[in-house]
């Protein structure tokens, strides 16, 4: 049987004895952040950098006049599997360093074989005829010799743009001094001193540079290339002195500061009824500041005009010996320059060598760097720039820098002192309001750095970043 149940007999939800919460919201001050930017990171290297003032907008790197042979890196150009070596790229071989002539490159870049090779092939063996000078167009090669001892010590790691064999072009009765293996698969092009010699025999002005290269041996220079001062030590009697100068480059570098603006735009309504609590245009502009920051750091890592990574000396790059950045290979980057001021690397790079280091049973060590422990090696601060690139084969690099200009090092360049400036080297200028009663805000910051000495600044190139599958 059922029973109805009477609308009166309906139980009433209770009715509130106080004011909700939801409407007292309403008479309530809400308490608010400033605007928060996940753009913003450490920026380390504007911190670390010693910034010089560069009246004129130009800073001049005077330098003692160097014999520079050619020690860069050679280019390739890919059409599906087919590679070329660009022939103008040959003229960063020592032997063809300041050859111009485009037909005879073109010549000698078609008469380059390409080679493919897979990991582990022997391409060199030590104490065979060299007759053929390699570029590397891809891949990692490793070259090894037999030590004092007798046993077969690591000579050098090449990389993409490197190459070896550059005696067998002129050398007839040459050998190989040390056997290259593959360490990845890879592709790289030779080309043999029977079709080099051809090419000669039909270009006379390239015979006539040949003959002005074998003289610069002669040049008297130290081991970094550079002209050499005259002087006698562990003499007796009255020995003639030689007579001594130091000789400059003719044309110096000059670096031109570089310039990153934006035009901030605020709305005079916003600011004029929404200023309270917090300033709008001061909040707009401190994050615009930030933005512009952030750009003129990655500007300093990349810019192919004054960027450290692009112009670091070719010499002064070196490759790991087996992918990961292990502790040699930090200390191989250490020991190529004096007084090394830091360490500058992409955070996952710096997360790669802790895994290396506790692979080895290493504790890291850690220093005080502006009020923060910061993570080190041999007491030099490992910082993290998240504007060091990372490749599509998770590989990065590490750079070991010097700076100063008292210790021929790397420095930043900057002009303080300009009109309506707001921080150093870093203007505010108002641009006046429009029709549509929007005010207009010029923001400009002035930069560059240069590389005072080649050996100031180095690079580890290819660094392997991923993690290994146990």
């Amino acid at each position: 049987m059922t029973v109805e149940t009477s609308p009166e007999a309906q139980v009433e939800p209770p009715r509130p004895s106080s004011l909700s919460t939801a409407a007292a919201r309403n008479l309530a001050t809400t308490t608010k952040s400033a605007p928060q930017m996940q753009e913003i990171t450490s920026r380390w290297l504007l911190r670390m950098l010693p910034w010089v003032e560069t009246k004129g907008g130009a800073y001049r790197v005077n330098r003692r006049l160097s014999y520079t042979v050619g020690d860069g890196r050679i280019e390739f150009v890919q059409d599906g599997t087919d590679v070329q070596v660009i022939p103008r790229e040959l003229g960063e071989l020592a032997l063809l360093r300041g050859f111009d002539d485009v037909d005879v490159l073109t010549a000698l870049a078609g008469r380059c074989v390409q080679r493919d090779f897979r990991a582990g092939e022997v391409l060199v063996e030590r104490g065979t005829p060299a007759e053929h000078i390699h570029l590397i167009a891809r891949g990692r090669v490793t070259q090894s010799a037999v030590g004092k001892y007798g046993d077969e010590v690591a000579v050098a790691v090449l990389a993409d743009g490197d190459r070896f064999g550059d005696h067998a072009l002129l050398d007839g009765g040459g050998t190989w001094d040390s056997t290259a293996v593959a360490a990845t698969a890879g592709t790289l092009l030779s080309l043999s001193r029977r079709d080099f010699d051809a090419v000669v025999s039909a270009a006379p002005h390239l015979q006539a540079h040949i003959q002005q290269f074998s003289a610069l041996p002669h040049q008297r220079q130290n081991k970094h290339g550079e002209a050499e001062i005259a002087m006698s030590a562990g003499h007796v009697g009255e020995a003639r002195l030689p007579g001594a100068f130091v000789d400059y480059e003719l044309k110096p570098r000059e670096y031109e500061l570089s310039v990153a603006q934006t035009v901030l735009r605020v709305h005079t309504r916003v600011s004029d009824l929404f200023n309270g609590p917090m300033n709008q245009a001061q909040e707009q502009l401190r994050l615009t500041i930030e933005a512009l920051r952030e750009r003129q750091e990655h500007e300093l890592i990349n810019n192919p005009e004054f960027g450290l990574l692009p112009n670091a000396d070719f010499k002064q790059r070196i490759q790991t010996h087996s992918g990961p950045p292990t502790p040699d290979d930090l200390d191989e980057l250490l020991c190529r320059r004096r007084s090394t001021k830091l360490f500058l690397a992409h955070p996952r790079t710096i997360a790669a060598i802790g895994r290396e280091l506790n692979a080895c049973g290493l504790y890291p060590d850690t220093v005080e760097l502006h009020g923060e422990r910061v993570l080190a090696w041999r007491g030099v601060p490992i910082l993290p720039c998240n504007k060091i690139p990372i490749n599509k084969d998770n590989t990065s690099s590490i750079l070991a820098m010097r700076t100063g200009e008292d210790n021929q090092g790397v420095i930043g360049l900057h002009q303080t002192r300009l009109p309506e400036e707001y921080e150093p080297g870093l203007s505010v200028r108002f641009m006046g309001i429009s029709e549509q009663a929007i005010t207009s805000y010029l923001v400009t910051t002035y930069y560059s750095a240069a590389i005072l000495v080649p050996n100031a600044l180095g690079v580890l190139e290819n660094v392997q970043i991923a993690r290994r599958r146990d």
